[in-house]
């Protein structure tokens, strides 16, 4: 059974940096795609960042150039560095997984697995 795992949220002040980590266990899949979503309150859950098997990035506009997805394979877990963070980063983090994976879902309805979420807060 694939289980998801966050850590790494906290408050922040405007201009700092937060690493979040997803821990993921009963992982068998070779062609995998994972991502970060946030979800602020009042707003629909948005797609933060990707990555594949093969080490394929994407992002989404408003945060290309301050956060960076990674992934530790021989640990089984899913970094999110957030740098420069701003108030409008604030929002509950989630990283999920689309098992198997041949093209990255970009809908977050497309995902198989997900966490429970780390809330991440920047204050002005």
């Amino acid at each position: 059974q694939v289980q998801l795992v966050e850590s790494g949220g906290g408050s922040v002040q405007s201009g700092g940096s937060l690493r979040l980590s997803c821990a993921a266990s009963g992982f068998t899949y070779n062609r995998y795609c994972m991502a970060w979503f946030r979800q602020a309150p009042g707003k629909e859950r948005e797609g933060v960042a990707t990555i594949n098997n093969y080490g394929r990035t994407t992002y989404a506009d408003s945060v290309k150039g301050r956060f960076t997805i990674s992934q530790d394979n021989a640990k089984n877990t899913l970094f999110l560095q957030m740098n420069s963070l701003k108030p409008e980063d604030t929002a509950m983090y989630y990283c999920a997984a689309d098992l198997p994976c041949l093209v990255v879902p970009r809908d977050p309805y497309e995902y198989d697995y997900w966490g429970q979420g780390t809330q991440v807060t920047v204050s002005s």
